[in-house]
């Protein structure tokens, strides 16, 4: 397969798959850059219209997993809305009891734990994500450079 694909289809190829990280410069760089190479070129070479639409399905993919992520992570934040300004002696719903007001510090006064949980579950997951993204891209470039099909994992096909 390497033989019979031009080496220029092969870099238009690869060029598609790393402009995906416009995204760090360009707000919502992932989709408009690689949206435009893989329009401007889709109908002329079908090597380059195979993995613009790769590219194109992966970053959407990861779009949709990250706003899910952000969906489940709203009932577990809202679940620490009602602890999340109360700290014992030291909340802000004893504002108008100044000379009640006690400075006694104790851990159990700090929940700051079970935010961890929430919060960290969602980072890990987002970070997987970026992780996912950062590898698999770089992937892509390689393979497509040298002649072969990628297919990236997780991909929902929104294009076909």
């Amino acid at each position: 397969m390497t033989d019979t694909i031009p080496k220029h289809e092969k870099n238009l190829s690869a060029i598609l798959h790393a402009s995906t990280f416009s995204k760090f410069f360009i707000p919502f760089g992932n989709f408009i850059v690689p949206l435009v190479l893989w329009t401007a070129n889709k109908n002329e070479y079908k090597y380059v219209d195979y993995n613009g639409k790769q590219a194109l399905n992966f970053q959407l993919s990861l779009l949709l997993y990250s706003i899910l992520i952000g969906i489940i992570s709203i009932p577990l934040f809202l679940g620490l809305v009602p602890n999340l300004f109360d700290f014992g002696n030291f909340s802000f719903g004893n504002l108008n009891h100044f000379n009640t007001m006690n400075f006694h510090f104790d851990s159990n006064d700090f929940r700051f734990g079970s935010w961890l949980i929430p919060f960290g579950v969602s980072g890990l997951l987002h970070g997987a994500l970026f992780a996912l993204n950062i590898v698999y891209t770089i992937l892509a470039v390689i393979k497509t450079n040298e002649g072969q099909e990628f297919s990236y994992p997780l991909t929902i096909n929104f294009i076909k």
